[in-house]
């Protein structure tokens, strides 16, 4: 279970996920996430010569893969604790999972968001009953609330990232795409704090230790780039990107430790994220947010090398068609 005293953060800096980790997530999250499509991309897989395939996140009931880890971690609080609620910091799509994972289980949610979050992840958090405190507009500074609110009233920190449950929970994406397409050769991942990439990578590559992992960040927020250039974490001093879920300062430190010397990195501009998100609205009804739409658009965009059956994961779809600038 979580170790962590109400009012911190877990401190597991050291702990590796296995892939029995990631296993008994996905009997935790049976009947709670959905077992999402792997859908065949023909206009993609065209462009890049061989199969290609969309995962498609964006099913899942908070409409974005951040249930699975929220879930894994919130479900295994003790019953003691959970009587404090639960408190995180959220760009808003973990927030998001924590609300619901807190609301099916009777637990008190608050979610520390940005003060430029998009109003329909505030909406639809507080929709799932969380309530919302606004702090600055970086992850930093709502790292900093949430952990000043935990220390005053006791309540449980839930990470988004840097934590062995959440990572375990993330991985039930690259079980799933192993189970739907057991030729997998390549699979690419969205990046921000790092945990859906680690848990992929924890997941895929001990099924198939051949098989090639590429995290995907915007061009505006290259935290793994640098990070796995300079061989160990590395703070940037600022982010800018439309891909509003990929914006922490730094790859987790745990995340890191599970995905170095094992993934390559590439990144995408603004306004290929933007484009392909239009494109994959107009070629396979598919509502993908910014960060959802980096993969696609990293292929899109002819940073991909590929050489075999490829999953892009679309991580989430939590946006207003407006933000698209279709007309």
């Amino acid at each position: 279970m979580p170790s962590q005293r109400p009012g911190s953060v877990s401190n597991n800096s050291h702990t590796v996920v296995s892939l029995d980790d990631v296993r008994a997530a996905a009997e935790r999250l049976d009947g709670v996430a959905v077992r999402t499509t792997l859908l065949t991309s023909e206009p993609l897989s065209e462009l890049a010569g061989v199969p290609v395939y969309l995962k498609l996140e964006n099913e899942q009931p908070t409409g974005a893969f951040k249930l699975r880890g929220a879930w894994n971690f919130v479900s295994r609080i003790t019953a003691e604790n959970r009587r404090l609620g639960v408190i995180t910091y959220s760009s808003g799509n973990h927030g998001q999972a924590v609300a619901f994972a807190a609301k099916r289980l009777g637990l008190r949610a608050i979610v520390v968001m940005p003060e430029t979050a998009p109003k329909l992840k505030i909406d639809r958090i507080q929709s799932w009953g969380g309530e919302v405190v606004f702090a600055g507009v970086t992850s930093a500074s709502r790292r900093e609330r949430a952990l000043e609110l935990a220390e005053f009233h006791g309540y449980n920190v839930v990470p988004p990232f840097d934590d062995p449950d959440i990572i375990a929970g993330q991985g039930t994406v690259g079980l799933e795409i192993v189970e739907q397409l057991p030729e997998v050769s390549h699979i690419a991942v969205p990046v921000g704090g790092g945990g859906l990439l680690a848990g992929v990578t924890v997941a895929a590559s001990a099924l198939l230790p051949d098989v090639d992992i590429t995290g995907v960040e915007p061009e505006g927020s290259a935290a793994l780039r640098i990070a796995l250039r300079e061989g160990q974490v590395t703070k940037l001093s600022e982010t800018n990107s439309v891909a509003d879920g990929l914006l922490p300062l730094a790859i987790g430190e745990l995340p890191f430790r599970h995905v170095y010397k094992k993934v390559n990195s590439v990144v995408v501009k603004d306004d290929t994220i933007i484009s392909t998100m239009r494109w994959l609205l107009e070629h396979h009804n598919i509502l993908a947010e910014p960060s959802g739409a980096v993969t696609s658009g990293a292929l899109r965009g002819g940073v991909l090398d590929l050489s075999g059956p490829t999953v892009l994961i679309v991580s989430g779809g939590n946006v207003e068609p407006d933000a698209m600038r279709i007309s």
